[in-house]
């Protein structure tokens, strides 16, 4: 019998000597635990798939191997993101799910049969014959999201056909930013399957969401079976054409400039969040340096500030009162996905206390 095996990817890298952004890593195994007297000790077998002619890291093995014993089973480790403990760089990892291109089975989840009222009420479903409805639901599976998971990726092979059932799922673009948003009913991933081309944008969980997913194979023999469909898509994307002329632009890439004089650093900041921004914001001409910060609708990711990271920097540069910044729009696609530093509130109104303590007479 096989060891159950889960995928890593790299979505992160700093001077790594050996990988770099989007290879994968497949660990397999299991943690036997071993109990005698009260104490524990593990029998590990685990074994770490690199990336073809990438060489071996031990250092990121063995980081991979602790979550397997943490786990005991490489497919009881849940969704979450890792960093290697780094030698002379480091790489930060997350856990995604593979969905096969070529899953031919038939969805076997009892949930699916209890959605067939609301799934048939779907544009995509409606499109079908009522007396074969069944016979093409019971082709699509379950997949649940939470918020910021990336579902798919720019420049992957397309492998699946996704309807939203619950919540909602952004479209970015090359830089990072939001273009339009997709609810209940809604569907992606049908383009790279019709072309046989991959993935042409990035889709981002906006919140925790619930979606039914269909493979290539029997994508194509629905296509084949029910010739409305291609109606369907046809209007879809020349609706999608159309929303597209609309988007004006200067939306995505105006960005701000400024004086820190003019407007706070606690107030430039507040604004970046209230409005949802996301890209670079670089402040120049400072005490100590070039500060330089990294948001993502709004929420602070990055920061780094006279030799100081995340809060830390984030703090000391609330100290400043003078100086010049600049808002650039978009981010490189390996921070799509970074983890926010914190909630933002509850950063800006620690580092303001900090503030208050420092400026307050002994």
């Amino acid at each position: 019998m096989g060891f159950p095996k889960i995928s890593f990817r790299i979505c992160e890298t700093r001077h790594c000597p050996l990988f770099r952004y989007g290879d994968v890593f497949q660990i397999s195994g299991i943690a036997i635990n071993m109990e005698s007297k009260g104490e524990h000790s593990f029998i590990n077998t685990t074994m770490v798939h690199s990336p073809a002619d990438r060489g071996s890291c031990k250092i990121l093995n063995g980081d991979l191997t602790k979550i397997i014993i943490e786990y005991e089973r490489a497919d009881q480790i849940p969704d979450c993101m890792i960093t290697c403990s780094g030698c002379t760089g480091s790489v930060r990892l997350e856990h995604f799910r593979v969905v096969h291109q070529e899953d031919n089975t038939d969805s076997n989840d009892p949930r699916i049969g209890s959605m067939l009222h609301l799934l048939s009420n779907f544009s995509f479903f409606r499109h079908i014959d009522k007396n074969n409805l069944n016979s093409v639901i019971k082709h699509f599976k379950l997949r649940d999201c939470k918020k910021n998971e990336i579902i798919l990726r720019k420049g992957d092979p397309g492998g699946s056909f996704y309807i939203v059932v619950s919540g909602q799922v952004d479209i970015l673009n090359d830089a990072g930013i939001p273009i339009t948003s997709l609810k209940q009913g809604e569907v992606f991933g049908e383009m790279s399957l019709i072309c046989e081309e991959n993935v042409g944008a990035t889709v981002q969980a906006n919140s925790d969401c619930r979606l039914v997913y269909i493979g290539h194979t029997h994508f194509k023999t629905i296509l084949q079976k029910h010739p409305s469909l291609h109606t369907y898509f046809t209007r879809l994307l020349a609706k999608r054409l159309a929303d597209s002329n609309r988007v004006r632009s200067d939306d995505y890439t105006s960005g701000m400039i400024g004086k820190l004089e003019e407007i706070p650093p606690e107030a430039l900041f507040q604004t970046l969040n209230v409005n949802h921004k996301t890209g670079i914001l670089t402040i120049t001409q400072l005490q100590k340096g070039t500060a330089r910060f990294s948001l993502r609708q709004g929420a602070l990711i990055k920061a780094s500030y006279a030799g100081n990271k995340s809060e830390t920097a984030f703090y000391e540069v609330l100290r400043e009162k003078s100086g010049r910044f600049k808002f650039t729009p978009g981010l490189p696609p390996e921070d799509f996905d970074v983890p926010a530093i914190g909630y933002f509130m509850k950063l800006l109104m620690e580092g303001l206390q900090r503030l208050d303590e420092r400026s307050s007479p002994l």
